[in-house]
């Protein structure tokens, strides 16, 4: 059975740092894409960051680009958010996704079945 579980969010202040863990059971790591989305209050879901089975290949949203890496540890069964210089906007509740049959990366929300429960990131001074 696949779990996904997100944690490491928390209250920052603009410019700081946080890290994210998803941690993964059910499945071998490496052979699943895993996705971060997150959610802001009022608006949709919106794919932040992504990281393919197999290579590793790397995808990130434009707002987020140079400012978060996304890593994964097959060891630990997790897979990792980095987020840097992080401004009020990045508020919003960070989900991990992923999807038995999904080998390559994309944000289309409608490809992932199985989520996490979400962590809170909130962005304030």
């Amino acid at each position: 059975q696949v779990q996904l579980v997100e944690s490491g969010g928390g209250l920052v202040q603009p410019g700081g740092s946080l890290r994210l863990a998803c941690a993964t059971s059910g499945f071998t790591l490496d052979e699943y894409t895993i996705t971060w989305f997150r959610q802001a209050p009022g608006k949709e879901r919106e794919g932040v960051s992504c990281i393919s089975s197999g290579h590793g290949t790397t995808y990130y949203a434009e707002s987020v680009k140079g400012r978060f890496t996304i890593s994964r540890d097959n060891a630990k069964n997790t897979v990792y958010l980095h987020m840097n210089s992080l401004k009020p906007d990045d508020t919003a509740v960070y989900y991990c996704a992923t999807d038995p049959g999904l080998k390559y990366c994309t944000f289309y929300i409608g490809n992932y079945d199985d989520w996490g429960q979400g962590t809170q990131v909130t962005v304030s001074s």
